[in-house]
């Protein structure tokens, strides 16, 4: 785990697309796709702290990416690049679930200002997190119950709750928050092991198993 920001980008233009790649990835790990195909089974599978998604891509159109990420409730930012740059254009890419627009041809560092405004809000993650009665504060490592006080983390329970609690309707595979949080070479139990520790120093229903898909945030009282 490198501990910087991933970026989803898809862009089929073969020689913009490795330019954005190479240009994002002095501060993020960057993975490149170029088709909308590809692009559904990255953001699906995989975790992202930002998806930059191309208009006009040769198997369809990436507002359709942003739709069905955000269908599987997939709340990832979304950033949409395109050389259509009307009114009615931006208009259409923000109602699909896109975050902000950009046209092309753009200055790479107001590309890289806006990533960081829509990656911001995640950072206000640290500060503190309902789960229903339970309150979650990412930065100290701790959970404070509503019956018992103060219940400390390790740093992996923490990042481990902190992903789920960042996305609270989405269910995420064992394989999703292994890769998230865990050093390669692990094994998807220790996810569950895992799952296990939080709710055995909180409470069962904190995270909440859906049976044959993965875990999602739970809705303790």
């Amino acid at each position: 785990m490198t501990g910087r920001g991933r970026i989803l980008v898809v862009e089929d233009d073969p020689r913009l697309g490795p330019i954005i790649r190479d240009v994002l990835s002095a501060s993020w790990d960057v993975e490149l796709v170029a088709t909308r195909v590809d692009a559904l089974e990255a953001a699906l599978h995989r975790l992202f702290d930002v998806l930059v998604v191309d208009r006009r891509l040769p198997d369809g159109d990436g507002l359709d990416v942003v739709r069905e990420v955000r269908r599987f409730r997939v709340t990832t930012p979304a950033l949409m690049l395109t050389a259509l740059g009307e009114v009615h254009d931006r208009v259409s890419g923000l109602d699909a679930g896109a975050n902000d627009y950009l046209v092309k041809p753009f200055d790479f560092d107001e590309l890289n200002a806006r990533l960081r405004v829509l990656t911001r809000g995640a950072d206000a993650l640290g500060r503190v997190v309902e789960i229903g009665g339970w309150s979650f504060y990412p930065e100290d490592h701790t959970v404070h119950s509503p019956y018992s006080g103060r219940v400390a983390l390790t740093d992996r329970e923490s990042e481990l709750l902190a992903i789920l609690a960042a996305e609270p309707d989405r269910v995420f595979t064992r394989e999703q928050l292994l890769s998230a949080v865990f050093e390669r070479g692990e094994q998807v139990g220790t996810v569950d092991t895992y799952v296990h520790y939080i709710r055995r120093k909180t409470e069962r229903d904190l995270i909440a198993t859906v049976r044959g898909r993965g875990y999602r945030l739970g809705t303790p009282a």
